[in-house]
């Protein structure tokens, strides 16, 4: 008898609880069941919605995935970040070309070139004709034309 009542009480303490999880007003069992089960659906149709949020997101970012590059001056040159989501054979090559063409030597580089692209390199030159505008461009041509080329 005292288990059949224990058994109760933990059913009814249960159903309080998924009353209070579900905002629910209902007070009797059968109820609360139904607005657990509406609840329930609401949440589903709300991963579905935000799931086709970050399928349409992730679509449109790959389409745009412009890779993020920063210049910052330095005393004697540059520092360089770069940042793609989207890697190509050759990228790390045409950067290196595009500061050699701009008389931009590296003096201190880390680089990782698996599934992303990601550069941070010291660069030291002339200064004479150089800003971080110029090494910007140069960097964004080199990772545009080395893109144009695996298409």
């Amino acid at each position: 008898m005292a288990s059949r009542e224990h058994k109760r009480a933990a059913l009814n303490e249960k159903l309080q609880q998924l009353r209070a999880a579900t905002n629910s007003n209902a007070l009797s069992k059968a109820s609360i069941i139904v607005d657990a089960s509406k609840y329930i659906n609401e949440l589903k149709q709300k991963v579905e919605r935000l799931n086709q949020d970050i399928g349409t997101s992730q679509s449109s970012k790959a389409q745009n995935s412009l890779p993020a590059v920063t210049v910052e001056t330095l005393e004697r040159g540059f520092l360089i970040n770069v940042f793609s989501e989207k890697n190509c054979p050759g990228l790390l090559v045409s950067i290196l070309e595009a500061f050699e063409e701009l008389g931009l030597e590296v003096l201190d580089a880390r680089v990782s070139c698996s599934d992303i692209f990601q550069l941070q390199a010291v660069g030291g030159e002339n200064r004479d004709s150089l800003d971080a505008q110029v090494v910007k461009q140069a960097v964004l041509e080199a990772i545009k034309s080395c893109n144009e080329e695996q298409e």
